[in-house]
């Protein structure tokens, strides 16, 4: 009889609490994750354009609208998902250049990532409140 220890039907909970992730992978998933609130809230962001230009009117609505808690909060997750997007692409390009293909390299450009767009986005914070 064979001894097969191989995990069988890996579900989701698995992937969350019993891998061990490394740094650089989690960031990278994180940068994909950014791109796609990107996407997504360009979106808003081209109807918010759309009805700013549309009247005088639109402008003054969009201005009343862009008051509220609700659209401030929806305003810095964009601007903390461009935040670490741009920071994350600029390691993903640094990369493609052959600087930090390490392990070691990697796991420091991930904490530098981390460090970097906390600092941006706890400033987009400050900007939009």
């Amino acid at each position: 009889m064979k001894n097969d220890t191989r995990p069988i039907n890996v579900g989701f909970s698995d992937l969350l609490f019993v891998f061990k992730w490394p740094l650089p992978a989690l960031t990278s998933i994180a940068h994909r994750i950014s791109g796609v609130v990107l996407f997504a809230g360009t979106a808003f962001a081209l109807y918010a354009l759309d009805v700013s230009l549309a009247s005088e009117a639109g402008f003054s609505e969009l201005k009343e609208m862009m008051a509220s808690p609700f659209s401030k909060f929806i305003t810095w997750g964009l601007l903390s998902a461009l935040a670490y997007h741009f920071v994350a692409g600029i390691k993903h390009l640094l990369m493609d250049l052959g600087i930090g293909e390490t392990l070691e390299g990697a796991v420091f450009a991930s904490k530098v990532v981390i460090l970097f767009s906390t600092v941006l986005i706890f400033l987009a914070a400050v900007w939009v409140i």
